[in-house]
């Protein structure tokens, strides 16, 4: 990624403070913080493989800011979604009582929100480099009605800004629940399980003792604690590739990510696939949607012993694998 905020400070255009926190919204894997001091900064950063990264190269991390944190100075750096980069923003001046410096790229909607926040504040002139631009503007501006928050939607399930399929239920995930047999077995884990669509259709068996819900993303599982107050639930803020102990469970369910941002990545869901494979009993069973074209049987082939379609449409298939091979 690019270097536009080491490019912000070296200009004068975003003056570090020497004192106070400095908090920086949502970093991911690439951006440079090297111009900021690290003792001062706070990351924030909901998803838990990116968290542990920056956890890991020394820096204090939170999964979302306190209500009444307040910060010296602040950095965003805005996600794809619309609703949640304005919400980031507005919670950034509202804390802030410097300056605050938002990084994004073209394709995540940076000129977009450049555009909106003119028509609020005076923003500086524009650092443009490697298909992104940065720009700062001062704390303290009323953008009260960013702040959006849960809502809503179909079948009475809440979710939040920027959550996978935050506007309904995600139609391979429906797919896949239709799929679903009537027993699935005691101990079940729903890899990837969002705001907990799946998880819900999953708890109407009366097979299933224990539903562990692992989820990446903090506000996704937010959401999903509300949606289900069955005492068998358990959720858990976890990586779902690593998650769990070994030969634990009778099920696993999944409808798996293949999007790091705007890049398609299939070797997202096939980490899930092995580490399903991983977590079942020999006589364990693994049940996932996917789009058609992701070549995920040649994975499954590997760490299952029986594989086969057993539904779909012509967007998505549902796959059905049982025994996982056993590796040394």
């Amino acid at each position: 990624m690019s270097q536009r905020l080491s490019l912000a400070v070296q200009s004068g255009d975003f003056a570090v403070p020497t004192e106070g926190r400095i908090a920086v919204y949502h970093p991911r894997e690439g951006h440079d913080l090297d111009a900021l001091p690290k003792a001062q900064v706070e990351v924030i950063q909901p998803l838990k493989p990116e968290q542990d990264a920056w956890a890991g190269a020394g820096y204090s991390c939170v999964a979302e800011a306190k209500a009444e944190a307040r910060y010296a100075a602040a950095v965003v750096f805005i996600p794809r979604a619309k609703p949640l980069a304005k919400r980031l923003v507005a919670q950034a001046v509202a804390a802030t009582s410097g300056p605050v410096l938002i990084d994004g790229a073209k394709t995540d909607g940076i000129d977009s929100l450049l555009k909106d926040l003119k028509k609020r504040c005076s923003p500086s002139a524009a650092i443009s480099k490697a298909h992104g631009k940065a720009f700062r503007i001062e704390g303290g501006i009323d953008l009260a009605d960013w702040l959006i928050g849960a809502q809503q939607i179909e079948g009475g399930f809440v979710t939040a800004p920027g959550v996978f399929s935050a506007d309904g239920i995600d139609p391979a995930s429906r797919l896949l629940a239709a799929a679903l047999p009537v027993k699935l077995g005691a101990e079940v884990a729903d890899l990837g399980a969002g705001w907990g669509y799946l998880a819900a259709e999953i708890l109407t068996r009366d097979s299933v003792k224990t539903l562990h819900l692992v989820e990446a993303d903090h506000a996704a599982l937010a959401c999903a604690r509300q949606n289900l107050s069955d005492p068998r639930a358990a959720f858990h803020w976890a990586d779902a590739r690593s998650w769990g102990q070994k030969s634990t469970l009778d099920a696993v369910v999944m409808n798996p990510p293949f999007h790091s941002g705007r890049t398609a990545e299939p070797a997202l869901g096939q980490a899930f696939i092995t580490n399903a494979a991983r977590l079942l009993r020999p006589s364990g069973q693994l049940w996932l949607v996917a789009n058609r074209h992701l070549p995920y049987e040649v994975t499954l082939g590997e760490t299952f012993v029986q594989v086969e379609e057993v539904a779909g449409d012509s967007r998505f298939k549902i796959l059905h694998a049982a025994r996982p091979r056993r590796r040394a």
